[in-house]
């Protein structure tokens, strides 16, 4: 077995052990906040260059209930953008000429107007990207959103944690690695992960635990091997990121007496040439209400635009047409995640 089978299949193998000892339990206690222990981080300073992408959350809910998420999203969760803030959203990305509209949740699909926002984005010429839990693709009334997808040449950013059917059940439930490659083969049947058809389909993979991704490369090309040889999957690239420590997995590393550890982790792996393509310098987030954010981890944190926080945080209808280049980016210690080793983002390594 080659060097890179060896270490990817020990890293999809170690997901087993790490997942089910966090797996819910009812009457469990409450996320611990892990804010505290990121706000005093020493990153450096950064500042924004010119805008290229929009990262819209569409709403927390979502059809599973991942432990990995950052969104703590799930079944019950209720906030959904409303229709008024979408205006809003496909305003903001006309005047500002962004190139790529970021469409994230909970499953974005579920907001009611998922579809009108696509299509009226797509008039404009924007790319619009789909990140995709793949379930939802089976869900009862969802049955023809892959056509959808595919006709309006919308790129799928799809989450498969492992390539191996145990561990990704016992990450996100029973049955949905089966659910999984099924909705991945009918993307294929779709010309997903054919290039010259140009439709993009990228899946996604996290660490087990607190430790930083392989390289993605060398894991690439064992899910090119493993999917295709056994499922007959083709897909365009694959994303490596880095856990970030808040929400569901930095309260459990908290709980668990990890943090610290693996926060020092983050800092002792930060590499300085990281900083010029980290994602946040081109890219801004939206939640669901319509405010800013340097990035989706910041949104969760509660950390606005610039560093905003609370009463200040800035909303999308006061900067519609606002020059964003050059300004101070809001950081803290989860960012070390983005810089540490190859780096991260939500397009994967940076290096």
């Amino acid at each position: 077995m080659a060097t890179a089978d060896r270490l990817s299949l020990r890293l999809c193998s170690s997901y087993h052990w790490v997942i089910r000892a966090q797996r819910p339990r009812k009457n469990r206690k409450p996320m611990l906040d892990t804010v505290p222990f990121l706000l005093q981080s020493g990153f450096p300073s950064i500042r924004r260059g010119r805008l290229q992408a929009v990262q819209v959350n569409l709403g927390y809910r979502c059809n599973q209930s991942c432990l990995h998420c950052h969104v703590a999203a799930g079944p019950k969760r209720s906030e959904q953008m409303q229709p008024e803030t979408i205006e809003q959203v496909l305003e903001f990305v006309h005047r500002q000429g962004v190139a790529t509209l970021d469409l994230t949740g909970g499953a974005p699909e579920l907001n009611p107007n998922f579809r009108d926002l696509v299509m009226r984005a797509r008039r404009f010429g924007v790319h619009v990207m789909d990140r995709c839990n793949l379930t939802i693709l089976e869900e009862p009334g969802y049955e023809d959103l892959a056509d959808f997808l595919a006709a309006q040449q919308v790129e799928v950013v799809a989450s498969l944690p492992c390539y191996l059917e145990e561990n990704v059940d016992a990450q996100r439930g029973k049955g949905v690695f089966e659910k999984s490659i099924r909705a991945l083969r009918r993307l294929n049947g779709l010309g997903y992960g054919d290039r010259q058809s140009g439709l993009g389909l990228s899946l996604v993979y996290n660490p087990p635990g607190p430790s930083l991704p392989p390289s993605q490369p060398e894991l690439e090309a064992d899910y090119r091997k493993h999917l295709g040889e056994r499922y007959g999957i083709a897909f365009t690239r694959l994303l490596c990121i880095a856990n970030m420590p808040i929400q569901r997995f930095g309260s459990t590393l908290l709980s668990k007496g990890q943090l610290a550890g693996y926060l020092d982790l983050l800092r002792t792996a930060h590499q300085e040439e990281n900083l010029e393509a980290v994602m946040c310098r081109s890219l801004v987030s939206i939640d669901w209400r319509g405010y800013l954010f340097d990035c989706d981890f910041n949104q969760m944190l509660g950390i606005g635009l610039g560093g905003d926080r609370g009463t200040n945080l800035r909303h999308i209808s006061s900067v519609l047409q606002e020059e964003l280049s050059g300004r101070a980016i809001g950081v803290a210690g989860h960012c070390f995640g983005c810089t540490a080793g190859q780096g991260s983002g939500c397009g994967g390594a940076l290096g």
